[in-house]
């Protein structure tokens, strides 16, 4: 007997990890906890980690595998999906399985892949479109459509083309971050990019939140319906993107890794200041002077950021008098601390700039710039503060 599969599509910074793990949440109180696979087109993998975070998938546990470092429909991510898939199959044997993509991943080698796969049944082809963009960037969604109809006549494939395309080949389409906008608004935005899949069934996801036994109840993927446009398409896939104007750009991850805490106030300026149009995502973890012992989650997608307290740090607890720790196990937290390469403990920093290749190398440095100096460092050691102009109450992931 085949096994369901859904796959979340969706451009960077849409949602895809946040409903992903609303969808866990859901699937271990039901018990019916699916395999999952997380694409991330940086090394780093953050949303593999936040995945595993929720400790309802593993490694260990057979029911969890990431394909990183390039997108899952490239070939070298195909080959890398059969692997995991068959991993999956033979470990756990799971009642279905979700496919988290990366942004820039394009629909149409993954439903080839899984057209007349006996082993595997697709079921929903998701994409999770991020509402405030379309209102914002291209007139309520009623852009969107010309844009890619201009780039297939010109034969560039910019944004536009990917944005299309997911949804295209979609049989399920999730408006999200509908809870920053008008009803009216949110309307406008769904009957504007509704011609481009007539088929698609389009509803609000806010914050993720959707129905478990709603994502469970789509009928098997009609390959037939999306034969001849998969026919239009296929030549046009491996095109290189045109973004911001500029010819043969390609959408590159840049790993920005130090041990040190950033300025709250110089990484407030830097992003207020140096994020553009091609920085279109960056995320991971870091620690801030000023709030020292917790864990935070950076993501921010196009204009916006949020942080997100993701744990606290080994390094400050370990030298809590108040925990009243027993030897053993202060040798073990001790231990995992002493492992990581840092000065300070487990603390570091770890984010992915994902955008054009001039744009996200600009940011790279501007957040280098924000890392507190040797200076700093000092006078942080020796009980000096800083001015902080970050929400004070941020998200428990």
């Amino acid at each position: 007997m085949s096994i369901p599969v859904t796959i979340l599509h969706g451009f960077l910074g849409s949602g895809k990890t946040t409903l992903l793990r609303n969808l866990l949440s859901q699937s271990y109180k039901s018990q019916q906890v699916p395999g999952v696979i997380v694409n991330d087109m940086s090394e780093l993998d953050v949303d593999g980690v936040l995945i595993m975070n929720t400790e309802i998938v593993s490694n260990e546990s057979g029911n969890f595998a990431t394909i990183s470092g390039h997108s899952i429909s490239s070939s070298k991510g195909l080959k890398e999906l059969k692997i995991a898939l068959k991993t999956l199959k033979n470990e756990s044997r799971p009642p279905w399985i979700i496919i988290e993509t990366s942004g820039s991943s394009h629909p149409l080698p993954l439903v080839e892949f899984f057209k007349g796969n006996k082993d595997f049944q697709l079921r929903g082809v998701i994409t999770l479109v991020d509402a405030t963009w379309l209102k914002d960037d291209y007139n309520f969604g009623k852009e969107l459509m010309p844009r890619w109809q201009d780039n297939m006549s010109a034969q560039r494939r910019g944004v536009e083309n990917i944005l299309a395309e997911q949804i295209l080949f979609s049989n399920n389409v999730f408006l999200t971050k509908t809870d920053k906008l008008t009803d009216k608004a949110v309307e406008a935005v769904a009957q504007a990019i509704h011609p481009i899949n007539p088929y698609a069934a389009i509803s609000s996801a806010q914050w993720g939140k959707v129905d478990l036994d709603y994502i469970q109840s789509f009928e098997d993927y009609n390959f037939h319906l999306v034969s001849q446009l998969a026919n239009e398409l296929r030549a046009s896939v491996n095109t290189p993107l045109t973004l911001s104007g500029k010819k043969n750009q390609k959408l590159i991850a840049k790993v920005l890794r130090d041990d040190r805490p950033f300025h709250p106030m110089r990484l407030w300026e830097t992003c207020h200041n140096h994020m553009t149009h091609g920085v279109f995502r960056s995320k991971g973890f870091f620690w801030l002077p000023t709030r020292d012992d917790v864990s935070l989650l950076w993501s921010q997608s196009n204009g916006s950021v949020g942080l997100e307290v993701v744990g606290f740090w080994r390094a400050p607890i370990l030298n809590d008098d108040s925990q009243n720790f027993t030897e053993e196990h202060y040798d073990i937290l001790k231990n995992k601390v002493d492992k990581i390469e840092s000065r300070f403990g487990d603390r570091r920093c770890r984010l992915t700039v994902i955008g054009q290749k001039e744009e996200a190398a600009d940011f790279i440095k501007a957040l280098k710039n924000c890392f507190l100096t040797d200076e700093e460092l000092s006078f942080w050691r020796k009980g000096g503060t800083f001015e902080d102009p970050w929400p004070q109450k941020v998200a428990q992931v």
